[in-house]
């Protein structure tokens, strides 16, 4: 059982109402100076980002791409020194924050602190990466919080907070020796925690490749035993005798209008919108956008119910993003010019056409022939249109959708019990940090044993970073 210390004081802040009696609270600015050095002249070109996810890393090895490309002027950046506590002070709310391995130049929207007097500054990075402190500091900033995720995470924030308030957020300071010794447990028990999540995130990573094996078989192969015949398409291999070898343009036409249906609507009736952003890598759609006629004629994408919807740039397209429109709750609707609209002729099932989006090898030849700069390619019209695979009728149709989603189902549960562990793994990392750092628990007389260190891999999409002031 966790041992608690001998007497407590209450402090009454929003993330922690009581500390050890001999620990002190102290404002931020009594503990940390702001490091005010110019790379003016420049003294480096060495450029260093902060992100959620990944921590203070070198530009060149940040994942994702939120934010701002790095200025072209290096005078403009600021100086950052290894040890230094990084806050971003637009996404501190959501995580931002990470010590610096790094000598390096950052972003003046970045506050680099170091210690004033002797402290160890990884217990303060832990504080600073708990989500009860970080959501702590939301009535500090100006700005708007624009997505929550169900996991509790926030994503694309903007919500500075000034330096005046910041500085003058209570920290719970304990003796250098309990610091160095809660920052050798925490780094301990939360290897421990990583390593099982890693294992968990792994088992979901094999269930969501089992998902694409599935989908694969039934719409590249099908299910059931029967004669077979060479399809003369060089990567598909031989397909069931009875099925034809058609490209997309055969059973479906691509950017199909619906000019002549829009004309007979009222300029003020409401249509779904769809923003790429929501539509899931899984198909599913989120309707609860509508838009007037007006509003949307011009200038975007149409679709009828029905269609099935494809995202050309990538990386949607890579990942997979794309939907199919038969729960569409208006009979028409607009999105980003993005989407590629696919509309069925009575060779092929909405559903049935999605599915063949779906295969990998549609996304992978599909990648393969991509056009455009980095990080902005498209696949073009042309490729969708002479995609080329084994068609059978719409009665096996009917059969192979019905045992992929039988077999979809299952995998999709199994995910999900993942995922909930996943979640639990990640509240107990919370707890165990929160309780540590706040002096709940006393481990000044555990025992550390020899063991791996394990950093957090997360997963989670990252919160935007702001390489610019505003």
């Amino acid at each position: 059982m966790d041992k608690e210390y001998a007497s407590y004081t209450t402090v009454d802040q929003k993330w922690v109402a009581q500390i050890p009696s001999h620990w002190e609270m102290k404002r931020l600015k009594g503990v940390f100076a702001m490091r005010k050095e110019r790379n003016n002249p420049i003294q480096t070109d060495f450029i260093l980002s902060l992100t959620a996810k990944q921590g203070v890393v070198p530009y060149a090895e940040k994942e994702g791409t939120g934010g701002n490309k790095p200025k072209d002027d290096l005078t403009q950046y600021n100086i950052c020194r290894e040890n230094d506590l990084l806050v971003n002070c637009m996404n501190v709310v959501s995580g931002a924050a990470g010590v610096s391995k790094y000598y390096g130049a950052i972003s003046p929207v970045y506050y680099a602190f170091y210690p004033r007097e002797d402290e160890n500054i990884w217990y303060y990075h832990y504080i600073f990466r708990l989500i009860t402190f970080q959501r702590s500091l939301i009535g500090l900033g100006k700005g708007i919080l624009m997505h929550e995720s169900d996991e509790g995470v926030l994503t694309s924030v903007r919500m500075r907070i000034s330096m005046n308030y910041l500085g003058n957020v209570m920290l719970p300071i304990p003796p250098r020796e309990e610091q160095d010794q809660i920052v050798k447990y925490l780094d301990w028990k939360v290897s421990e925690v990583n390593r099982l999540i890693a294992v968990k995130k792994k088992q979901v990573s094999a269930y969501k490749e089992l998902r694409k094996a599935v989908i694969d078989q039934g719409i590249l192969h099908g299910f059931r035993e029967s004669e077979k015949k060479d399809s003369g398409v060089y990567w598909l291999g031989e397909i069931p005798a009875t099925w034809e070898v058609l490209p997309l343009k055969r059973i479906c036409r691509a950017n199909a209008s619906i000019a002549d249906i829009v004309k007979t609507k009222d300029d003020s009736e409401l249509v779904t919108f769809l923003p790429m952003e929501n539509v899931t890598e899984t198909g599913e759609i989120d309707c609860s956008i509508k838009k007037t006629i007006a509003e949307v004629r011009t200038g975007f994408s149409s679709f009828a119910k029905g269609d099935v919807v494809v995202a050309k740039i990538t990386p949607c397209f890579e990942n997979g993003k794309g939907a199919c429109l038969d729960d569409l709750d208006t009979d028409i609707g607009f999105g980003t010019t993005e989407f590629i609209n696919l509309r069925t002729s009575d060779k092929v099932l909405s559903e049935y056409l999605y599915m063949i989006t779906m295969t990998r090898p549609f996304r992978k030849l599909g990648e393969e022939v991509m056009t455009g700069s980095a990080g902005q390619k498209r696949v073009s019209v042309n490729y969708i249109k002479n995609f080329t695979l084994g068609i059978p009728n719409v009665e096996e149709q009917k059969s192979i959708l019905a045992e992929i989603e039988r077999r979809l189902v299952q995998i999709d549960k199994a995910i999900e019990i993942e995922r909930g562990n996943i979640k639990n793994l990640q509240e107990l990392k919370a707890r165990i940090i929160s309780d540590a750092v706040t002096g709940k628990i006393d481990v000044r007389s555990v025992d550390i044993p020899e063991y791996e260190y394990i950093e957090d891999q997360s997963d989670e999409e990252d919160i935007e970073t702001e390489e610019q002031e505003d």
